[in-house]
Formats: structure tokens, C-alpha cells, sequence
């Protein structure tokens, strides 16, 4: 398949990738607002430079992309900056992280006439891809009007590669137009090389994800979160973070388990898309399961054996709240698991479903670090934790090992700005 019968099929398919974001937003109405956005109908920034484009998926992407945004700003003053994402969790994280820093709107769809009119309106400089959100049309779109195009913090497994190495016609083109793609690890790299990327265009950096820092203002929110959390002066909690349809059932099931041992114990769940909150409210009743939702202010109490994590932004103090953190994302097959780092910072001892594949390098070195363990079912989960929360040890040398490894792997998100300003001087 090449480019043009790509764009025909996208076409043909466009009415039900609509019907689709309709559907969506039954349960989370952003997804019915700002569709001029994905046709490339913004409004033309009044830049007094050529921005430089950030294009960042979801939530994920957007938290790795911040360091290396705030970096661009502080290096490139006179650049303006556009941030783009494709989904409404990730549009309300650069809302929040970001405010009027930057000028944000939604990604166009990858069909000629949307991408020339969004380039048209921001005409940057240079486009950042944050992991592998390769679009052939968008890729070509820049390389038409000579905007260099950095793929940052790439990632590709080998079930990925095998995908696109099935239209090579198409894949191979596009890899032509970029100007410079960082590898996470070796293997990304040489899985681009065999679809045709070369070699000067490509560097391997590590990801930039292990840049991350704790922040003070997290921490102490934190604090003050366990603090308020631990009525009776001492309780272990527990948070699982970023869980999807099927994983929370598990989740709950453990905790009960949990309960019978450390009848004490504070489970915090934090469902990975807002729209699932009620839901997730509704099996924590049928579990008959003391709980209250964190977006209400409730008082926690000594009877409180649940906190619903179902607002926005408040994740690291969550994790700074706990004792142990679950990554979600991670049980279910297909699942691919979540970033485990914004955890390991905090030096919490980790636990995560065997499911990683997108975070599989990562991964391996915490568990070779010992700073993390895998578990694949609600028993599994529980007799972790009873290890964890009851060994005061055990869980501080996990949790250190676990920050061990972010330490040890840093240095990432130089590499990437180093990239940048090669680029930009094109």
C-alpha cells in the first residue's frame, strides 16, 4: 500500500472514526467538542517567530513531553511553542501543566487537506514526535514545506515492526522525510533500520521518561494527603494506579485479601480514563467496600477502606501518599502497561501485571534491579503486599532499588536537545 491508497482508505474509514468519537462521548463529552481541531481549522497564532510543534498523543506522552518542553522554552525563548494531542485526557494535561505557556489545540487527522491547513496556520519551524506517532501524511506534509521532523523517545516492539514492516511501500517513504528519530533502546533502533530508516538518521538515547524529577510541591502534598489518610496514626496504603476496564474487579479482589490480613489497610484505585470513574464507583459497591471519591473532599475515615482517585493531575502526590504502588494497564492481555517511573521516583516499592510490552527496557531493569515484581492474578497481588506492608525492609530496599534504576539511566532528554538544536539550524 502507498500513500495514496492510504489516503483513500482514510477516507473511506473517516464516517466511523466519527461515529466513534461519538460514541465516546456518551461517557466523556470532550470528545464531542473542538472536532474543527482535527480538520485543521484552528485559529492562526499571532507568533512573532516560527513556533516549534510538540505533538504528544495522550496523557502518557504529554507528562514524558514536559521536561523536554520546558527545556525547549527556557534554550529557545524566541520560539513560541505549539503543543499538540489527540485525545481530551492529554489536551487537559497540557491545559493544566501548561496553561497559556504554550499554544495547544488538537492534532490534525492524518489526511492532506487537514495537515496542510494546521501547518499553513502554525508554519513551525521544526516538529517534535513524541514516541511513534508516525503519520504518513503528516510526516510527508512537513517534509513538503521543509519543516524538519525529530521523532523523540521512539519506541517500536517487535509485534509493532511486524505491522508496519506489512506495508513497507507506505512506511519506508515516510521514514525518508524524517530528519532525525531517537531510539529508547538498541532494539527500537534496529527494528527502524530493517523498515528502511538509516543510519544518520537515527541515534539511540535512552528514554527520556527516566528524566523526571521529584518535585517538592508534590511531596509535600503527598505528605499532607497521608497524613489526613491515617486516622488512627498508622495504616498501610496502597495505590493502583492508571487501571483499565477488567484490572479493577482484580484490584478489589486482592484488596480483600488484603483486608482479612491488615484489616487497617487503604486501598487508593485510580481508574486510567475519567469516563470509567462511575463505573469503577459501581463495582467498589458491589464489593460492599467502604469507600469515598477523592474529587469530593470527603473526610477519610478509620472505617474508610477505599479512596476512588477520580480527578486529574493528582496522581504523584497519590503515589507520594502510599506505601506501594500497582501500575495498571498491566493484567489484561493487549495491555501494555503505563509508565512505572513516575512511581519509582518516589522510591516505592513497585508491582505491575506481566503485560508491558510498551515499557518492556524499563521494566527490565527494575526487575533486575529488584525494584520491582510482577503479579498476574488477585493472589498474586495480595501476597505481595502482605510482603510489603508488613516488612518495614523489605519494602524500603524494593522502593530504593526502584530509584536506583531512574538515577542510573538519566541523561536521556540532553541527547534529545541536542537533536533539536541540530535540527533547528537546518
Amino acid at each position: 500500500m502507498n500513500r495514496f491508497w492510504y489516503t483513500l482508505l482514510f477516507y473511506f474509514l473517516l464516517p466511523l472514526i466519527l461515529l466513534k468519537l461519538c460514541y465516546r462521548g456518551i461517557k466523556a463529552p470532550a470528545y464531542r467538542k473542538r472536532w474543527r481541531e482535527r480538520f485543521g481549522f484552528v485559529e492562526k497564532p499571532q507568533f512573532s517567530q516560527q513556533p516549534i510543534w510538540v505533538h504528544a498523543v495522550s496523557v502518557g506522552e504529554t507528562i514524558a513531553a514536559i521536561p523536554l518542553i520546558k527545556q525547549i522554552q527556557q534554550q529557545y525563548p524566541e520560539h513560541p511553542l505549539v503543543v499538540t494531542t489527540m485525545t481530551p485526557t492529554g489536551s487537559e494535561r497540557v491545559t493544566a501543566l501548561l496553561g497559556d505557556q504554550v499554544f495547544h489545540v488538537y492534532a490534525p487527522y492524518d489526511l492532506p487537506g487537514s495537515v496542510n491547513r494546521f501547518l499553513e496556520k502554525t508554519n513551525p519551524c521544526l516538529a517534535v514526535i513524541m514516541e511513534t506517532e508516525l503519520w504518513p501524511n503528516l510526516v510527508h506534509g512537513c517534509a513538503n514545506k521543509n519543516i524538519p521532523v525529530v521523532v523523540a523517545n521512539a519506541r517500536l516492539s517487535e509485534r509493532s515492526a511486524k505491522g508496519y514492516g506489512r506495508f513497507k511501500k507506505l512506511v519506508q517513504p515516510m521514514l525518508t522525510e524524517i530528519t532525525q528519530l531517537a531510539a529508547q533502546d538498541q532494539a527500537t533502533a534496529d527494528r527502524f533500520l530493517s523498515l528502511g530508516l538509516s543510519q544518520d538518521q537515527l541515534k539511540v538515547t535512552g528514554s527520556i521518561k527516566f528524566d523526571i524529577d521529584a518535585d517538592p510541591a508534590e511531596q509535600q502534598k503527598g505528605d499532607v494527603l497521608r497524613q489526613s489518610w491515617l486516622v488512627s496514626g498508622s495504616r498501610p496504603v496502597w495505590v493502583a494506579a492508571s487501571t483499565h476496564s477488567g484490572e479493577d474487579e482484580v484490584i478489589l479482589k486482592a484488596h480483600q485479601q488484603l483486608l482479612s490480613k491488615l484489616p487497617s489497610a487503604l486501598l487508593v484505585l485510580v481508574p486510567r480514563h475519567p469516563e470509567r470513574f462511575d463505573e469503577v464507583a459501581r463495582l467498589i459497591e458491589q464489593q460492599q467496600l467502604s469507600y469515598i471519591r477523592r474529587s469530593t473532599d470527603q473526610q477519610v475515615s478509620s472505617d474508610t477502606q477505599v479512596i476512588l482517585g477520580d480527578t486529574m493531575g493528582e496522581l504523584k502526590a497519590l503515589y507520594v501518599a502510599a506505601d506501594v504502588a500497582f501500575i495498571g494497564g498491566s493484567l489484561l492481555e493487549g495491555g501494555g502497561g503505563h509508565n512505572m517511573l513516575e512511581a519509582a521516583v518516589w522510591a516505592k516499592p513497585l508491582l505491575s501485571g506481566p503485560n508491558v510490552i510498551n515499557f518492556q527496557e524499563i521494566t527490565d531493569k527494575l526487575l533486575s534491579a529488584g525494584g520491582m515484581r510482577l503479579v498476574s492474578s488477585a493472589n498474586e497481588i495480595a501476597e505481595q503486599l502482605i510482603k510489603l506492608l508488613t516488612d518495614k525492609n523489605e519494602s524500603k530496599t524494593v522502593g530504593t532499588n526502584a530509584l536506583q534504576v531512574v538515577k542510573e539511566n538519566r541523561g536521556a532528554l540532553q541527547s534529545l536537545l541536542d537533536l533539536v538544536s541540530q535540527s533547528i539550524k537546518q
